[in-house]
């Protein structure tokens, strides 16, 4: 009698089983391929950033995750060396100094000047702080700014920093932000982010920073800023750094047009210095500055 396992086994026979064989070989083989090219991909190096062009600034975004990298190394140096790689001329940092105790800043600011020809904001109440609840901004030495700590409302210490620099190309607002963990405290932060605003005088602003939010449409935490920045679904993958999936870091602007070319930098270095991926966008701000000036004009 023909036991029951045994009998659809007699269903496949030999030359089937030969066939399948070489099916999944030929699949197995392609699968490596596409690995190995995907592999390959990862490692090269981004192009180096093109010059901005007349009128234009480079702006960027990271979280570098208190220069503790995906090997697990407290690496301020490496971090450094990141940041110099984005060639930016502001950049919007996030969780730049120690979370407990003594919030000291967590960067070399003699190297970070050397190397990426930045400096911080004084946006830290210590004297040897980076930030404000791990917000720095960094910007050419000499640029002036009038700075606002902002602390939004969560379950956990949440801030912001808005910046109102003078640049050569026009004033520009520069938001840089952390929003918390949980959907609700994001709602909130959205709106004491919009408030301070609103309360403001106006001009050319780009919001930075770690949002913590990856959902699309309805579900996204974010729409109360879209009236503002525009669409908040989504952006260039950035977390995690191994195999980037979630958008949770955001460069917005008002009014929209003020950016451009948001990307990830995806360098062998960035891939392993922290656990997100900076962003950086295109800031044409000469433009921008015009259009307010002239509609100041004619008010």
């Amino acid at each position: 009698m023909t036991s029951p396992v045994a009998a659809p086994r007699r269903l496949l026979r030999a030359p089937d089983t030969l066939r399948v064989a070489e099916h999944l070989r030929a699949t197995g083989a392609t699968v490596r391929q596409l690995l190995a090219e995907f592999r390959e991909a990862r490692r090269r190096s981004p192009a180096p950033p093109r010059a901005p062009a007349e009128g234009e600034l480079r702006i960027a975004s990271w979280n570098l995750h208190k220069c503790v990298g995906t090997d697990g190394r407290f690496d301020p140096h490496r971090s450094v060396a990141v940041i110099a790689e984005l060639g930016a001329d502001l950049i919007a940092l996030q969780e730049a100094d120690r979370r407990f105790g003594r919030r000291v800043g967590l960067l070399d600011e003699k190297l970070l000047e050397k190397q990426a020809g930045l400096v911080p904001l004084p946006v830290s109440m210590l004297p040897d702080g980076h930030g404000w609840h791990g917000n720095a901004i960094l910007a050419r030495p000499g640029t002036k700014a009038r700075l606002r700590r902002l602390a939004l409302p969560g379950a956990e210490p949440r801030g912001a920093v808005v910046a109102d620099l003078e640049l050569r190309h026009g004033p520009l607002r520069v938001v840089a932000a952390h929003f918390g963990l949980l959907p609700r405290c994001r709602k909130r932060q959205s709106a004491a982010i919009l408030a301070a605003l609103q309360d403001a005088e106006p001009m050319p602003t780009v919001l930075c920073g770690d949002l913590n939010e990856w959902n699309p449409g309805e579900r996204s935490s974010l729409r109360a800023l879209a009236p503002f920045f525009g669409t908040v679904n989504g952006g260039p993958p950035s977390f995690p750094t191994r195999m980037p999936v979630l958008p949770l870091d955001r460069i917005m602007a008002w009014p929209q047009a003020l950016v451009t070319d948001v990307e990830v930098h995806d360098s062998p270095l960035a891939r392993i210095a922290s656990d997100h991926l900076p962003l950086t966008a295109r800031l044409h701000l000469a433009a921008i500055a015009d259009a307010f000036a002239e509609a100041r004009a004619a008010a």
